[in-house]
């Protein structure tokens, strides 16, 4: 499976007519007129020994333009000093699959991109052995040449590199590749190769795309998803200065393509946005229009009062289990809608020539999703649509959806040969967005005799259509502690939404984690022991749990032992409005376990001074600079959810935050000291943009407990109550 990818990936390949490959071969005086030689897909070698890797995924911030070529790099065995990163456009033919999200990048392409770099090393040795007329075997490589230890001849990549694109690509499924302690690249801590572009504000990310002619829209929407414009003043907003067209943009299929709007096409954005208020815009809002935090509300309290519509999961015998209990213990757990609020507002630009063919620059995170939207909605075939990508400023699931890119396109398409970048305002951007969904928990424990958890249940209320939960909102019949011991019996009800919901960094996750293991923490306090030792407790002996995907108990305990160390938890003298809370939770297939440290009182009402992460995602650490960034990021905003007032609320059918003021991101000032420990384990590297987020709210509100003896349930928590009067 793996070679079959790979060998796609590396090869830029075409067949003849006749059924032989034909690869891409550089010209035969590439060398000598300091063209640069593509040797693959990926790689391309000047004379001058320069190389210049393809970073093939979407950036967003997690770092795969840096991390992706220092595994072609590795295997490639060049020096990092010689390495120049370019971003590749999207072509899933060309570069396979190109997404950011899920922590994918990591599993995905550990071996592909290392199999690719050593590929082209294969081929560059292949050619020096050729000219040389020796065996391939004998010879080294290092620092981006080719050594004979036996003639003492050397030669640089640059001087191969016109040969070696003609020499036939090897078997990647047998390619030899580096033993570990040969690493020089992976493992070593690498700036982020965007770091200088950054710190000096170069032009770097989608809103900074400027083109010959270019002219700015702004995009007039309604609050409530699904409405239908019924009239506009067109003609107002055409008198306004500094305005070129106005568009009606006729919504089509769900919000992922396009609702309804009217765009204003300008000079400049500001002209263009300030131009709206001339619209005066009459909607259709629906039934939508009836739509409320409370009515939802609600329907979930009429939803746990007629019992659960589908059952999700049910192992042993929960009811005997619940008859038996020596102590029950219950719980009702909410949280919110979550807007994902990046920094770099939604935006991109679009050029329709007047060949048919459309052209794109945009900060997506999945460029494949757009181009197929564009083609079923506007009907510019796949093949006509170039997508460039650009450096996204936040992403976090937001940008999975591509909305954006199909009004830009469709604004572009009536004004042809004419560049058009649409931007969001801060206020479109926090009330056009796919929210990660609300959802409540009931649930309910069952101890024994001996203190041991002897079976959970669950009823649990998202939202979806019909009985399929929509995205971000689910719930796996392997939910932790299923598996592993006691009763299981977990159901659901799907609550028909018009809020379009989507994916937020950890998806499910960071919902999840938060209902799941601060119950524990109840059951854990009730049973007279910690949560650390209810947890190991379950876990048991080292063993693989055969679940989708697999659970291995004994990398999470590992990872359990290792924070509790970390933390001195079990040491620690909790009260007087200081507490430790812990949460361990398996996500994106990191096991991760975390402990918050937490002060009540001050100004600010609550503080985290302190949190420490034990994380296990895999034998290697490819580049830790990056690493730690991500989970940093992960626990800051994990912080956020749980203690910033972050939290979407809808009345007559419209969200009703609309910047920063009432969606107040986690500050620099609030960031704790976090203490991060890889815990190694011999297995493949696994990603990190997610997983470390979902364990620290459970363990900030289960340190919140530990300090006042107050249990939240209900996200997210209300600061003012604990300030200082």
């Amino acid at each position: 499976m793996d070679a079959i990818l790979d060998r796609r990936l590396f090869l830029s390949a075409s067949l003849a007519a006749g059924g032989a490959l034909m690869f891409r071969l550089a010209p035969a005086d590439a060398a000598d007129t300091g063209v640069p030689v593509p040797i693959g897909t990926f790689v391309r070698i000047a004379p001058d020994n320069a190389v210049t890797i393809i970073a093939k995924n979407p950036e967003i911030g997690q770092g795969v333009r840096t991390m992706l070529p220092m595994l072609i790099a590795e295997e490639l065995d060049v020096d990092w000093a010689q390495v120049t990163i370019e971003q590749a456009h999207a072509d899933a033919k060309l570069y396979g699959l190109q997404i950011a999200g899920g922590s994918t990048a990591t599993p995905a392409n550990w071996l592909p991109m290392r199999r690719a770099g050593a590929a082209a090393r294969a081929m560059i040795v292949q050619a020096a052995a050729a000219e040389w007329g020796v065996p391939a075997e004998r010879l080294k490589t290092a620092s981006g040449a080719v050594l004979d230890p036996v003639t003492g001849k050397r030669a640089t990549y640059g001087a191969l590199a016109a040969a070696a694109a003609k020499q036939p690509a090897p078997d990647l499924a047998k390619v030899p590749l580096k033993a570990a302690q040969d690493f020089k690249i992976i493992g070593k801590p690498i700036r982020n190769v965007d770091t200088p572009r950054i710190v000096a504000g170069a032009p770097l990310y989608a809103l900074d795309v400027r083109l010959p002619g270019m002219l700015y829209a702004a995009v007039e929407m309604c609050g409530t998803f699904g409405a239908k414009l019924k009239a506009a003043n067109l003609d107002a907003a055409r008198r306004q200065p500094g305005v070129r067209h106005v568009l009606k943009l006729d919504g089509v299929g769900d919000a992922e393509a396009m609702n309804d709007a009217v765009a204003i096409v300008g000079d400049s954005w500001w002209q263009a946005n300030r131009a709206r208020a001339a619209l005066n815009c009459q909607w259709d809002h629906g039934a939508a229009g009836a739509v409320s935090s409370e009515s939802y509300a609600a329907l979930a309290e009429a939803a746990f009062k007629a019992g659960p519509r589908k059952p999700v999961a049910k192992i042993g015998d929960p009811a005997a289990a619940f008859a038996g209990a020596a102590k029950t213990v219950e719980a009702r757990y909410a949280y919110p809608f979550l807007a994902h609020a990046t920094m770099e507002p939604q935006n991109c630009t679009a050029l329709y020539r007047t060949d048919g063919t459309l052209e794109i620059w945009s900060s997506t995170q999945r460029p494949e999703g757009g181009r197929d939207l564009i083609a079923k909605h506007l009907g510019v075939p796949k093949d006509k649509v170039r997508i460039n990508l650009l450096r996204a400023g936040g992403g976090f699931g937001r940008r999975l959806m591509n909305d954006y890119m199909v009004q830009a396109a469709a604004i572009a398409k009536q004004l042809p040969g004419t560049p058009v970048q649409l931007i969001y305002s801060r206020e479109d951007d926090l009330r056009r967005d796919f929210y990660r969904p609300g959802g409540w928990h009931q649930l309910k424990a069952a101890i024994d005799g001996q203190g041991r958890l002897a079976a959970l249940s669950n009823h649990f209320v998202s939202f979806g259509q019909g009985d399929s939960f929509g995205k971000g909102a689910d719930l796996d019949d392997t939910e932790f502690p299923a598996g592993l011991g006691p009763a299981i019996d977990y159901g659901a009800t799907v609550l028909d939404t018009h809020v379009p919901t989507g994916w937020l960094r950890a998806p499910g996750s960071n919902a999840l984690a938060f209902a799941y293991q601060s119950f524990l923490d109840e059951v854990a306090h009730a049973a007279g022991k910690t949560l650390p030792a209810l947890t190991l407790e379950l876990l048991g002996a080292p063993r693989v749990l055969p679940q989708r995907p697999p659970f291995d108990t004994g990398r999470a305990a590992a990872v359990v032992r290792h924070v509790v160390a970390m933390s001195k938890f079990d040491s620690y003298r909790p009260g007087q409005g200081r507490g430790l809370g812990f949460a361990f939770y398996f996500s994106h297939l990191g096991y991760i376990a975390e402990v918050v440290e937490l002060h009540v009182g001050g100004d600010e009402g609550l503080r985290v001074p302190r949190v420490w992460v034990a994380a296990d995602v895999g034998a290697h650490i490819i580049n830790p600079l990056g690493a730690r960034a991500q989970a940093e990021g992960s626990v800051i905003e994990g912080l956020g959810h749980a203690l910033d007032g972050l939290a979407v609320t809808l009345g007559e059918g419209a969200v009703q935050q609309a910047n920063f003021d009432a969606y107040p991101l986690p500050r620099i000032t609030r960031t704790p000291e976090i203490a991060i420990d890889f815990v190694p384990s011999d297995n493949p590297p696994t990603g990190l943009g997610e997983p470390v987020l979902p364990p620290v709210i459970p363990a900030c509100i289960n340190a919140l407990y530990a300090a006042t003896g107050a249990r939240v349930r209900s996200l997210p928590v209300d600061r003012t109550v604990f300030a200082r009067a």
